[in-house]
């Protein structure tokens, strides 16, 4: 538990950001509480609020689609930017490899993907989208845009490309410290 302070206890709401950027760059000891902090400003806590929500309402979405979250992830995915490999497409879809693994045999199944092997390397497979892969999103997508919209009522432009910029700097943040 770390000690309290004048400068640690008064990290509200409109402070805590300088409060990280002066710790960073002066690396102070002092390091607040989650309590001082507060859930409600606490970023991490907030996103996985956002994404929980978000998938939930997904999934709900996606049962008149006979659809899962994975497989919904790698058809929107896939419509962007294919073939890729099954790593690659896990990374996109933000998914382990083995359920991954086990979620393309389910959607070879139903003919939504097929894997086909890389001219360059017999040893690679590549996941590429199929004409009734590409008919199944573009069924979803209207449904899917739908939530999105919802998700950004009354979030101007500015505040949401302010938004995406953040997102980038923390996912270049985060891969910093995975090297």
């Amino acid at each position: 538990m770390s000690k309290s302070s004048p400068r640690a206890s008064s990290l509200g709401s409109s402070r805590f950001g300088n409060a990280i950027r002066t710790q960073n760059e002066e690396r102070a000891a002092i390091i607040p509480s989650i309590g001082e902090i507060g859930l409600n400003h606490f970023a991490p806590y907030l996103l996985n609020r956002v994404a929980a929500r978000w998938n939930a309402n997904m999934q709900e979405a996606l049962k008149a689609y006979d659809l899962t979250t994975v497989k919904m992830r790698s058809l929107a995915v896939l419509s962007i930017t294919s073939p890729l490999t099954i790593n690659e497409l896990s990374e996109f879809t933000v998914t382990e490899q083995s359920t991954m693994s086990r979620t393309l045999d389910a959607m070879e199944e139903q003919s939504l993907v097929r894997r086909i092997v890389r001219s360059d390397d017999l040893r690679v497979r590549e996941v590429a989208l199929t004409e009734d892969g590409r008919d199944a999103f573009a069924q979803f997508w209207p449904k899917m845009y739908e939530l999105y919209s919802e998700l950004f009522e009354g979030i101007t432009e500015t505040e949401y490309e302010g938004m995406v910029m953040t997102l980038h700097k923390l996912i270049k943040n985060l891969q910093k410290s995975d090297h």
